[in-house]
């Protein structure tokens, strides 16, 4: 089942005239569910309402948090991953008009499914990352929000299947590293903790922001968020990348460059502590 507008239905076609479907005129937010809880539910819905403000969306009186996570607990349930599930949260603009839209109001659309772990799990096997050069993201503030024209990370993941990459790390138009096709990048060197700011063009992940203020109560531990760039990971002894559903995933190899799991694995019992999952 799936959630359209408040309402229970069993499935949702595609519509002619949906303007998610014809312009990408649309944000989302995945969301993790444990426990029937919905993990860092407050920082995703101010993001939500954030990235609805910068495309200038109505936002609708109804769209409370106290609404939305009621919306997203109850379908849960209904498909029965209320243990441990993963949902979308896609907000689109009405159907109407053609790059002008007629209607400015929105609808909803809420989908689930189950996931396999509660907490998020620490994963060891080999994970090797390149980077994708084809395409740049470019330094605006849409590139921080999530809009469903994810063209970049849809080639770029095809680029990694087909060459036998787990992932790959995008760049800006200054090739400077930004982030990885399915969340943030962060680099350790020595003592340093470094993460692209949002102002390169990376995504403003809610992962991103729980595990920098984890790791700022670290002591001994030096935080900053400044700009990568590809010779900087020849340099890193940690990479790993940071998303709402995996929690952290370490980066093994870049290249002839293997790189040890150590802070990865520290700070993701520290983001399961947070998240209070057992």
């Amino acid at each position: 089942m799936v959630n359209l507008n408040g309402n229970l239905v069993e499935h949702e076609s595609v519509l002619s005239q949906n303007r998610a479907f014809l312009y990408g005129d649309a944000v989302f937010e995945t969301l993790k569910v444990v426990n029937g809880k919905v993990l860092f539910m407050e920082d995703h819905y101010f993001r939500l309402m954030a990235s609805m403000r910068i495309i200038r969306m109505q936002i609708p009186m109804n769209f409370t948090l106290e609404n939305l996570e009621e919306q997203i607990l109850e379908l849960t349930s209904k498909n029965f991953c209320s243990a441990a599930g993963r949902v979308r949260f896609t907000v689109f603009r009405n159907d109407g008009g053609f790059y002008l839209p007629t209607d400015r109001n929105v609808s909803f659309l809420i989908t689930a499914s189950k996931l396999e772990n509660k907490p998020y799990s620490f994963k060891e096997e080999s994970y090797e990352v390149e980077l994708y050069k084809d395409f740049y993201i470019t330094k605006q503030l849409l590139s921080t929000i999530k809009s469903t024209n994810r063209l970049i990370n849809t080639v770029g993941s095809i680029f990694a299947d087909e060459n036998g990459y787990q992932n790959c790390l995008l760049l800006n138009e200054e090739k400077n590293v930004v982030e990885a096709l399915n969340g943030n990048l962060f680099m350790i060197i020595g003592n340093r903790l470094i993460t692209p700011p949002l102002s390169e063009g990376c995504l403003n992940g809610i992962m991103r922001k729980q595990v920098l203020a984890l790791a700022k109560k670290v002591e001994g531990l030096e935080v900053s968020e400044e700009p990568i760039s590809p010779f900087d990971l020849q340099k890193a002894d940690e990479l790993f990348i940071t998303n709402i559903i995996l929690g952290v995933q370490p980066i093994t190899k870049y290249r002839k460059k293997d790189f040890a799991i150590n802070w990865s694995k520290i700070l993701l019992e520290k983001v399961n502590q947070l998240a209070e999952i057992n």
